[in-house]
């Protein structure tokens, strides 16, 4: 069985000096980051979804979130179930955004999708066996 955690937003912070009344070059990335998480009856991955918009190349908001993935020892996930996964944790990710950007500067913006072709499924997969 898989549990997921709540996604807690752990850095929400606008830079003042960039949040000008001219957002024309306003620009974002996001990046995932992948941790092993064990213990004696259950193993996981504890995920960090890191976004930054940008304004002509200064900083305007910092956004955190993470949260884990709790399986059973005996569970076996494959690469298309932690496709599905990291899927999941952008959909919320990208919910808590959408709330949390009314009435700000950004209330407007929308996050850039992940990359799908440049997550290392390889690499992540071992860290659940």
């Amino acid at each position: 069985m898989i549990e997921q955690t709540e996604l807690i937003v752990t850095k929400w912070h606008f830079h003042p000096a960039a949040n000008g009344p001219e957002m024309e070059a306003l620009s974002n990335f996001t990046f995932l980051e992948v941790m092993r998480k064990r213990a004696p009856t259950k193993k996981g991955i504890a995920c960090r979804l890191t976004c930054q918009f940008t304004n002509a190349d200064k900083p305007v908001l910092d956004y955190i979130a993470e949260h884990s993935y709790v399986i059973d020892l005996e569970d076996h996930i494959d690469k298309q179930e932690l496709l599905k996964m990291i899927r999941n944790s952008f959909t919320e990710f990208n919910e808590k955004f959408d709330f949390r950007k009314l009435g700000t500067v950004l209330h407007q913006a929308n996050l850039t999708q992940i990359d799908e072709t440049v997550i290392d499924l390889d690499a992540i997969v071992p860290l659940l066996i």
